[in-house]
């Protein structure tokens, strides 16, 4: 395709739904109010292997993932994270098609972005934000990626994993505009992929605006909804911990309710 056909394409497509707006509606600094779930649909897990067998490349298993896509809506998620990423997690901007037509939700590209023409090819396939990792990019090249993504109405999550990263970036965090700006701690270390929460509540106290955190991994079950909210975050990315329940909106709906048990361990579902 020329670039010409792809601009086209994104400058068709109706207006991005507000993903900022629809995530941090109960964030604040003070910790106060209540929590906002970006829904994972991985169809694979970070180690490469199938979630659930209704994701396993038929073709029916779009319909599977529409269908999921509503009903974690119906459970209370304020938006949805679409993984494209074909050969380690099993997606692509198919899928991402497929939830946005689905549900009335703003919907992330989940994707290692790399060039300018991805920006643009999200915004064709109906994202309404982008995820922008700071270990891969340059400082130039990530504020260009900050600016374009902004002048097409999206979101932008600038993603660290270190504290060498955080304080590399996090002054550009509400750059150019500050209502398209999130910063995305990833709680998975780089080595093995295992998530670890304590990732993100040891690091955001390096954060002035706890309001515009996003803690990515590592939750999966609202004890741990309640430790990032004590930090003051209060948007989590929440996937395989939902997509490996039985009932993954089910059990969201479930991780939303104020813990049940002492130790706000998720109560277990009859789910049949």
């Amino acid at each position: 395709m020329a670039f010409s056909e792809l601009e086209a394409s994104a400058l068709s497509e109706e207006s991005p739904r507000n993903f900022f707006t629809a995530v941090t509606r109960h964030a604040g600094a003070s910790g106060e109010g209540g929590v906002s779930i970006i829904a994972d649909v991985s169809r694979k897990s970070a180690s490469g292997a199938w979630l659930r067998p209704e994701f396993g490349g038929s073709p029916a298993s779009r319909e599977a993932l529409a269908t999921l896509a509503r009903r974690y809506s119906q459970a209370g998620a304020s938006a949805i994270s679409v993984p494209t990423d074909a050969g380690h997690l099993g997606g692509s901007l198919g899928d991402l098609r497929v939830v946005k037509e689905a549900t009335d939700l703003p919907v992330l590209r989940r994707d290692l972005i790399v060039d300018p023409w991805q920006i643009w090819e999200s915004r064709a396939a109906g994202a309404d934000a982008v995820i922008l990792t700071s270990e891969i990019l340059p400082e130039g090249q990530l504020l260009d990626m900050l600016i374009l993504a902004q002048r097409l109405g999206l979101t932008s999550l600038i993603e660290v994993h270190s504290m060498e990263h955080l304080l590399r970036v996090r002054h550009h965090v509400g750059f150019p505009h500050p209502s398209y700006c999130l910063l995305s701690i990833s709680n998975r270390n780089a080595e093995n992929l295992e998530p670890d929460l304590t990732t993100t509540l040891r690091l955001a106290d390096m954060v002035e605006d706890r309001g515009v955190l996003v803690s990515d991994a590592g939750v999966s079950a609202s004890r741990d909804l309640a430790r990032l909210r004590r930090v003051g975050v209060q948007i989590a990315i929440v996937g395989e911990a939902l997509m490996a329940s039985e009932d993954p909106a089910g059990a969201l709906a479930m991780m939303l309710r104020p813990p049940a048990t002492e130790n706000g361990a998720m109560p277990k579902v009859d789910f049949q």
